[in-house]
């Protein structure tokens, strides 16, 4: 849709609250939201592995999250409502003369500005984690990287808005979000676990299926990928799109998802009847339950032409079973600690 003249006059910082415009009320939420954040870390300098927890999860949460704001940015046609990176325009850091209607500014500037909160939970597991006695190696690497995957995110952003939103850089962006809940999800789950070798909880075809599952689940991400930069919503209406036919990319992302679905019941059969531990069963449940929900939106998004927000809804059900795909594997196996090998016994 091409905003009408009227609409493109109306400045992004026209439209006001309080005598404010609208983004200096978006930097007072990140501002306020970054010192609230810091306020509830100051159990960091202490953690505890319960503590720790909590704030690995806020990790998966806000990466995960940033991903379906980012397609909401999308499809709402807002992606240049900052043509500049990494500033809003040419001649400005915040959404002022940005030459877009103020709705389209605000919420890519807002979706900027919610980089930052991101990264400062990524800083304040990092932190943790260095403060943690005794130190964790494997833990520290992770929490290392995920912070650099948030700066990689603004650096990928940025040529997304250089490349006029090109798909494959739009695409970039999304898949390195999914990448980055790796790390999270990895680290919230070995956080409470000794560092030590790594043990099946279940059998080996039980572990190779759930195994299987995640590269298959990330094949079936970037279908989607793929059928979302064939398809109406570009981020822009002057947007590049792929000139894929859209009915046989949607058809490959179909039939990825039935395989996804069909791994799974062969995950949760296997589980039960093998009697496996709890969290394998659960969590084999939770994830066919998103798949059949993500399934059913995926077919009458379809039907009914690709509306926005069920796009939208579509790219959460994504997030939602890309996390439940990964709790799914990491319980198919538990860290446990190494006894330390005994003492020699000396003659006297």
């Amino acid at each position: 849709m091409t905003a009408s003249p009227r609409s493109v006059a109306l400045a992004a910082d026209d439209l006001t609250i309080l005598n404010l415009p609208l983004w200096a009320w978006q930097v007072a939420f990140c501002v306020v939201g970054v010192v609230a954040l810091a306020l509830l870390a100051r159990t960091i300098w202490h953690p505890t592995t319960a503590s720790l927890r909590w704030w690995a999860l806020g990790n998966v949460v806000v990466n995960s999250g940033i991903a379906v704001t980012g397609a909401t940015v999308r499809v709402t046609s807002s992606g240049l409502g900052c043509s500049e990176w990494p500033k809003c325009t040419p001649e400005s850091f915040v959404p002022v003369g940005t030459g877009h209607s103020a709705f389209h500014a605000a919420i890519e500037f807002g979706n900027r500005t919610l980089t930052f909160l991101v990264l400062a939970v990524g800083v304040i597991v990092l932190v943790a984690t260095v403060r943690m006695r005794p130190r964790r190696r494997d833990l520290l690497v992770m929490a290392a990287l995920v912070p650099v995957g948030v700066f990689g995110q603004a650096v990928v952003g940025g040529i997304t808005v250089w490349s006029d939103l090109h798909p494959a850089s739009v695409g970039a962006h999304f898949v390195l979000s999914v990448l980055v809940v790796i790390l999270t999800m990895a680290y919230y789950v070995r956080c409470r676990e000794p560092q030590g070798r790594l043990r099946p909880t279940v059998g080996p075809l039980l572990r190779l299926t759930a195994t299987a599952l995640v590269p298959v689940g990330l094949v079936l991400i970037v279908a989607g990928v793929v059928v979302t930069g064939t398809g109406p919503h570009g981020g822009d209406a002057a947007a590049p799109r792929w000139d894929f036919p859209l009915e046989s990319v949607t058809r490959v992302h179909s039939l990825l998802a039935w395989l996804t679905t069909a791994l799974t019941v062969a995950v949760l059969v296997m589980a039960l009847r093998s009697a496996a531990p709890r969290p394998v069963r659960v969590q084999a449940w939770l994830l066919l339950a998103v798949l059949l929900a993500q399934g059913a939106l995926g077919y009458a998004q379809y039907l009914l032409g690709l509306p926005a927000w069920m796009v939208v809804l579509h790219v959460l059900g994504s997030l939602l079973t890309w996390t439940a795909i990964l709790r799914l594997y990491f319980a198919t196996a538990e860290r446990v600690a190494v006894p330390a090998p005994a003492a020699p016994v000396t003659a006297r």
